[in-house]
């Protein structure tokens, strides 16, 4: 019988779970993606909010990767909690997985409480908006209307880490995000679901909705850990201006759609670099 845990426990976090996970497929990881990852010094200490774009469906090869680099350099201290939607991390098997690794029901209460214990916690701000975007649209950063995760850090007074991939999103294919599917289906109101991909992915082929966890194609991934972002302005008046919320999330979008944007050129840089060589 499979455990079930509460979502909303923060105790439920197993570090000798996440340090053997590290130690036994840090290896594959290493030699399917040939991962570069920088910035792992500018992780600051205590309480923190990563914020970062949301790659590879359920899959997501690109935390795995530069999580493991921030463990081995600076410890458990360094990985975070992660807020999910609780529809994918309750889902039997992936719930088993993630929520010892550090998964929690996503919410402003659960963040807040995690701040207060000094945490990290890692948040998608695209949510299936970013993970589900078509191929064509792997090299934007889509957050939509989302502006909750600035709400979150202006109200518990921590910075903001962005965190930048590229090439996770193509580990497998997404032909087209469905959104009008999910609008015909009732998704939204069912599910607080904004999309119903169409994918392919091995070993499912071709596949409607959210598919079961696949295997990965190789592609190579870059990241990088960017300089944290303190607001000016911080506390619950602060995070009720909407105007003032905008302007961050502004910032902190622009400067992360920035920095993909010259990731995406080294990475070009970098393959065809290889085929000459």
């Amino acid at each position: 019988m499979l455990t079930t845990y509460d979502i909303d426990r923060l105790d439920n976090r197993d570090p000798d779970l996440i340090a053997r996970s590290i130690e036994r497929l840090t290896p594959f990881m290493e030699a399917w993606f040939r991962p570069v990852v920088r910035g792992i010094e500018r992780i600051p200490d205590g309480a923190a909010l990563y914020v970062g774009n949301h790659n590879g469906g359920l899959l997501s090869a690109d935390t795995f990767v530069w999580a493991a680099a921030a463990y081995r350099a600076h410890g458990i201290d360094a990985v975070p909690y992660g807020l999910g939607h609780e529809v994918g991390i309750q889902i039997p098997g992936l719930h088993q997985v993630l929520v010892p690794l550090g998964a929690v029901r996503a919410s402003h209460d659960n963040g807040r409480r995690l701040f207060a214990e000094g945490r990290k916690v890692l948040v998608y701000p695209g949510g299936d908006l970013d993970s589900m975007r078509s191929f064509r649209d792997r090299h934007r950063i889509i957050f939509g209307p989302r502006r909750g995760y600035v709400r979150l850090a202006v109200r518990g007074g921590v910075p903001i880490v962005p965190v930048v991939a590229v090439g996770a999103h193509s580990t497998f294919v997404v032909f087209d995000d469905g959104r009008w599917l999910a609008r015909a289906l009732g998704l939204r109101r069912l599910f607080r679901l904004e999309v119903w991909p169409i994918t392919f992915s091995l070993p499912w082929g071709f596949f409607v909705g959210v598919g079961p966890p696949y295997f990965p194609l190789p592609t190579r991934i870059f990241v990088e850990i960017m300089e944290p972002i303190q607001f000016d302005r911080e506390g619950e008046e602060a995070a009720s201006d909407a105007e003032y919320v905008e302007q961050c999330h502004t910032h902190v979008l622009s400067s992360m759609q920035a920095t993909m944007d010259r990731l995406v050129a080294e990475r070009r840089r970098a393959r065809w670099s290889g085929l000459l060589s």
